[in-house]
């Protein structure tokens, strides 16, 4: 496994080192001792896996404390476009995102920490997109920044017309309006 670290801190991405030949491929997905020594401790308790067809953005999703979430995502099938930002008060980089293509055939992983909002857009036909995360999911406590946010300005790669949403999703609050509850 390859860690790379990214222009914001505490988001890695994870290239996996794959063994292919003409009958398929393998490469270690997951290993808890190498991505504690370059994140820290860390203790994933669920896996969530989602279909969804081209054009489904789902984000920018996000838990406040105390059930906020670290997460580890990849694309098992399909490409998406992945998006975190940073939303801990007191960063430098407070309010930047990173983009990033996840897909099955580059089989690259996102590790993001607490403290960011997070979510994807389908580029292909359809994706399986898949994440680990270090804490329940408490509804009362699940929050999100709109995705099309003019402030955040994040560039999604397609038309707005082209783009679906869930109507939860097409009312999360603006930027602007959000009081950060991570504080560092």
């Amino acid at each position: 496994m390859k860690f790379i670290k990214t222009e914001i801190e505490g988001l890695i991405i994870i290239e996996p080192k794959v063994f292919g030949d003409d009958r398929g491929y393998f490469f270690e997905s997951y290993n808890q001792k190498k991505i504690e020594d370059i994140v820290g401790k860390v203790l994933f308790i669920q896996d969530n896996e989602s279909k969804s067809s081209k054009g489904v953005l789902r984000g920018l999703h996000f838990q406040k404390p105390p059930f906020d979430q670290a997460k580890l995502v990849r694309c098992i099938e399909g490409k998406v476009l992945d998006v975190a930002v940073d939303l801990r008060d007191g960063s430098n980089t407070y309010g930047q995102h990173i983009v990033i293509e996840l897909s099955s055939e580059n089989k690259k992983q996102l590790f993001v920490p607490r403290g960011f909002a997070h979510g994807f857009l389908v580029l292909s036909e359809s994706a399986i997109f898949a994440y680990k995360v270090d804490n329940i999911y408490a509804p009362e406590y699940d929050a999100g920044i709109c995705w099309n946010d003019p402030i955040l300005n994040i560039p999604w790669g397609l038309d707005e017309s082209d783009i679906l949403v869930s109507e939860k999703d097409s009312k999360l609050s603006f930027f602007s309006d959000f009081k950060s509850p991570f504080i560092i």
